[in-house]
């Protein structure tokens, strides 16, 4: 994919690929996506591995499958995850997590955008769970701490547009 290429967002809206160094300037014009759903993080062992082959190729969006050396990590929608649970005898699940999605398309050279919005929500006691695409960051918070991160993570947004005011 070319630089500065235009993709579309979720609202499929034509969008920049946005580049550079500016870490304000790419907040300011960062908005955030709250999902509704709960998810599950789950470590499944490496000798299921071919049951979350088997069990996992029909998700939808939003969910995540990670083969590790040690595990199978897995971040699903609880529903679905409700679902799938029997398939399996060997896993650690912990949740529920809340999605917020970073829906800003970011070239893959850009330094410090995660450590700005995790810094933030360190100050305010929010641990994350960071993931992120190949278009976009999306990170996980406990369900308990989601308005708690949401708050800030727009008052990050809000500082960064207003120092980019003339």
């Amino acid at each position: 994919m070319g630089e500065g290429m235009p993709l579309f967002n979720r609202r499929a809206q034509l969008i920049p690929m946005v580049d550079g160094s500016d870490i304000g300037a790419i907040l300011s014009s960062t908005e955030i996506i709250v999902h509704p759903e709960d998810y599950t993080l789950i470590s499944v062992s490496r000798d299921e591995e071919s049951k979350v082959r088997e069990s996992l190729g029909r998700l939808e969006a939003f969910s995540s499958i990670t083969f590790d050396y040690a595990e199978v990590s897995l971040v699903l929608k609880a529903t679905d995850w409700e679902g799938l649970r029997g398939c399996f005898g060997q896993y650690r699940e912990e949740g529920p997590y809340r999605l917020i999605t970073f829906d800003i398309v970011l070239d893959l050279s850009i330094v410090g955008f995660l450590a700005s919005v995790s810094a933030r929500l360190a100050e305010e006691g929010v641990s994350i769970y960071a993931l992120s695409t190949f278009l976009r960051d999306h990170i996980l918070v406990k369900g308990e701490d989601v308005e708690k991160a949401e708050e800030a993570l727009e008052g990050l947004l809000q500082e960064s547009k207003r120092l980019r005011e003339p």
